[in-house]
């Protein structure tokens, strides 16, 4: 899990590096969010050796477990960790693509320190505020993308959770945003509301559906 980290760190030992991903991409409501987390080489060591030795992508871990690695990952003064967030209107506005692209960028405009590299989980980015290097699936090759994907999946479901308190006929606490069976029933039943993006299509058949929709 450190492979891509080390080699960069061979070439210059005082390079700050920082891994990128992001969740919620092909959910039918809320936010796009990327996380970016930045450490030094003793501190990625000391707790890819430790604390953080089970940290992998997201998606494989409980969610209890990933609170407890966001909660290591919020509360050490030795990890710098950011998110970045475009709106669902933003993702209906640029496409999902350009919107994961620009979250991507404001993670790394947010984080503490001046990145020198980012490793980005997936295919290349461009417009990032630093050179860096894509890797495909690197959420499971990458503990700093790793932990990338824990602070913007957990991000998320916090916001997520917040959002079903105010539209409670979503399930949104359970699914957070995906097109589950639940998800799509609640919207026939209930049409969209505002945090839903427009341009999906789920949602936007939905609404089509509905006497004298418009959408602009």
């Amino acid at each position: 899990m450190l492979t891509y980290e080390n080699k960069l760190w061979k070439a210059n030992s005082s390079l700050i590096i920082a891994g990128v991903d992001e969740a919620g991409r092909g959910c039918l409501a809320g936010p796009v969010v990327a996380g970016a987390v930045s450490m030094s080489v003793s501190t990625a060591s000391a707790l890819y050796a430790g604390e953080l030795s089970g940290l992998t992508d997201s998606k494989k871990l409980t969610p209890v477990k990933r609170e407890h690695f966001f909660e290591l990952l919020s509360g050490n003064s030795e990890v710098h960790a950011a998110s970045g967030w475009c709106s669902s209107e933003e993702v209906d506005t640029l496409n999902v693509l350009c919107a994961t692209h620009l979250a991507m960028r404001r993670a790394l405009e947010n984080i503490s320190v001046k990145v020198s590299h980012a490793l980005i989980d997936g295919l290349p980015v461009k417009g990032l505020p630093c050179p860096s290097t894509a890797i495909v699936k690197g959420d499971s090759k990458s503990f700093l993308i790793a932990a990338a994907s824990i602070i913007a999946k957990v991000s998320r479901d916090h916001y997520m959770m917040e959002m079903d308190k105010e539209f409670p006929d979503y399930g949104f606490a359970a699914h957070k945003g995906y097109g589950t069976h639940v998800h799509v029933a609640a919207l026939h039943k209930y049409g969209s509301c505002l945090i839903h993006r427009h341009t999906f299509r789920p949602v936007q058949d939905v609404e089509q559906s509905l006497p004298g929709f418009e959408w602009e």
